[in-house]
Parts: structure tokens; C-alpha cells; sequence
């Protein structure tokens, strides 16, 4: 039941984004508010909470090139959320750290060494099950369908990483928090205490643990990508080239009239195809490379330090008052997409 709240909820808050007139700092405040406004009715109704939460969530998420549809709403949604993340995810293990002298306080006739005892045990199956799950899911299908047995096989080395990587976090300690303090009037939920401690226990093994010793076994294991995928930069050129292929071929089928009457989509057509262009000449400079990687690093330090030099003319044209508040942020706005072009590829 807490999922159908979570997705009843989510279709509402869908509508509400979808068919009203809000602005990117409405929708981000109202994303904002989402998983309590969904948290709330289902616990009323002694559902889960946290299923609705979550239920909401991924529905939302499933939808949301629907919903969000701006550039300016999705940059301004992403800088909300990256903020909130952080923040939350800090907060939560703060506040775990200030209750846990309480939590300890109520394990009652468990000791605090039986407590982490539980708790290691526990982590030591979560990790075992999890191994043993990751490399079934992983083969099984291959022998099942021809058409996996296509896909380049996953070996033993990458199930070790996924599996290795299975840490537990936020979610895992917002479901044991969600357990009732009481199962009535009269009594109280039986080991509560002692489960949220468990949870922390095994949380700090995992994420302390599995979390230092993942870079050794990346190394040790020397893995590498299985799948045919050219590097980041290569992707994003490609991907640009056939985006603007598409606008070509749309504007040449279906706005013919407009190019032979409209400078502006007649030069916006132009601009495209000398994008079209650059990129197929990135592309074929990049295969010319002889040493591809200091090639790429020398680029992207020339374009870090042009970008920088340009951020400090616009810091001035921003004090000479000849321009707009407004329009110099634009293009700040687009200085840092142009950046973040480059440092995404670099830390890729």
C-alpha cells in the first residue's frame, strides 16, 4: 500500500508539474517537498512511508523528460538536488551520531558488544549473499538467451566489483528508523533499539570496509571496460553530430519556406552545419593523434585557461553598466556549460 500511495501521489504531483503554469524554482520547490507531502499520508494511513517515498520517486524520475522540459529548469533542478543530496546525506548520520548514546541507552539486556557482534555477523552475510547473487544474475541469462550470449560476457572480475560495491547507506537506515516506537498502546516495537543499532553497525562495515578496500580490488584485479565504448569526448561529438543532423533534416522538411524568408532560422541552419562541421573535424583529430591522451590534456588546458581569461572580461563588463545584469549572466551561464564540458571529460 505504500507504493500505491507513492504512485497515486506521484501521478498528482505529475499533473500539477505537467499541465500548470509553473517556473523552474516552483518545480524545484515543489520536488522539494514531494517525498514528505507522500511520506506524510501513507504513514497516517500506517503505511510505508518510506516505500511510498521511494515508489514516488522512481515515478517521478521514470517521467521526468515529460515534466521537465526547459534547459533552465533542469540546470536549476540539478543544482537544488546536488546541494540537498550532500546535505541530507550528511545530516543523516549526524543525527544518527547524536541519538546512537540514546539507542545504545535502550538496547535494554543486549550489550553493546552482543550489538556489534549482531551487527557483523549481519554484515558478513549481506556481503556473502550479495556475492552469491551477483554472479548468478550474471551468467544464468547467458546460458538462457542467445541473444545475451552476444553481449560481451562479464567474466569473474566484474561481478566482483558490483558485488563489492553493494555498500549500504541512507536508504537502509531510513527503513529501520521507519519502524514504529510502539506495535500499540501498551507495548512497544520489540528490539527496536537494538535493529537501528544493527543497521548502523552494518552500515560502517560497509561503507568503511568494502568502501577502502574497492580501489585495491579495482587495482588488483586490473578490470577493464568489457563493452565497445569510445572514450567520453568521442561520445559527446558523436552524440552532438547526429543531434544536429536531426535539426538539419527538420528544418529542411518542414520549415523550407522559413529558410528562404528568415535570416535567423536561415542562420541558425548555417550555424549547425559548421557545428556539424567541428565536430566531425574534433572527431578525425582525435583519430590523427598519435598520442591521443596528452593531446586531449594539453587541449583541455588551453580551453580551462581561455574560459578563465573570458570569466574575468565578463567580471569587467559586468562593472562597466553597458550591458544588462541579466545578459551577462547568460553568458556566465553559458561559459560554465562550455566548462563543464571540459572538466566532466577530464574527470571521466
Amino acid at each position: 500500500m505504500g507504493v500505491v500511495v507513492g504512485i497515486a501521489g506521484a501521478h498528482i504531483f505529475y499533473a500539477i508539474h505537467r499541465f500548470l503554469p509553473t517556473t523552474p524554482a516552483i518545480d524545484a520547490a515543489l520536488t522539494v517537498m514531494t517525498p514528505y507531502i507522500l511520506f506524510l499520508p501513507a504513514e497516517h494511513f500506517h503505511f510505508s512511508g518510506v516505500m511510498a517515498v521511494v515508489s514516488g520517486g522512481l515515478s517521478m524520475s521514470f517521467r521526468s523528460h515529460e515534466i521537465f522540459k526547459t534547459g533552465t529548469t533542469r540546470i536549476n533542478m540539478t543544482g537544488v538536488w546536488n546541494t540537498l543530496i550532500f546535505v541530507m546525506n550528511v545530516l543523516v548520520f549526524v543525527l544518527i551520531g547524536l541519538e546512537l548514546p540514546d539507542i545504545v541507552d535502550g538496547l535494554g539486556e543486549t550489550s553493546v558488544m552482543d550489538g556489534i557482534k549482531y551487527g557483523l555477523i549481519i554484515s558478513l552475510i549481506v556481503i556473502v549473499v550479495r556475492m552469491l547473487w551477483i554472479y548468478p544474475v550474471a551468467h544464468i541469462p547467458r546460458w538462457l538467451s542467445k541473444k545475451v550470449r552476444n553481449d560481451p560476457s562479464p567474466g569473474w572480475k566484474n561481478p566482483l566489483i558490483i558485488g563489492w560495491a553493494g555498500m549500504r547507506g541512507v536508504v537502509s537506515l531510513a527503513t529501520a528508523l521507519s519502524i514504529p516506537v510502539m506495535m500499540n498502546e501498551q507495548s512497544e516495537f520489540p528490539h527496536r533499539n537494538l535493529i537501528i543499532f544493527i543497521t548502523f553497525v552494518v552500515i560502517f562495515v560497509t561503507l568503511v570496509f568494502q568502501g577502502l578496500t574497492l580501489p585495491l580490488i579495482i587495482k588488483l584485479t586490473k578490470i577493464g571496460e568489457i563493452d565497445n565504448i569510445l572514450p567520453s569526448h568521442e561520445q559527446q561529438a558523436s552524440i552532438q553530430i547526429r543531434l544536429d543532423n536531426l535539426a538539419v533534416n527538420r528544418l529542411n522538411e518542414k520549415y523550407q519556406s522559413n529558410l528562404e524568408t528568415n535570416s535567423l532560422v536561415e542562420n541558425f541552419k548555417q550555424t549547425i552545419e559548421n557545428d556539424i562541421l567541428q565536430q566531425q573535424g574534433h572527431l578525425e583529430s582525435l583519430e590523427m593523434c598519435t598520442n591521443r591522451r596528452n593531446d586531449l590534456n594539453e587541449y583541455h588546458e588551453v580551453m580551462l585557461d581561455i574560459f578563465a581569461l573570458q570569466r574575468k572580461e565578463l567580471f569587467k563588463i559586468k562593472r562597466e553598466n553597458q550591458f544588462s545584469e541579466d545578459e551577462v549572466r547568460k553568458a556566465e551561464s553559458q561559459l560554465d556549460l562550455n566548462e563543464l564540458k571540459i572538466t566532466g571529460t577530464k574527470h571521466l
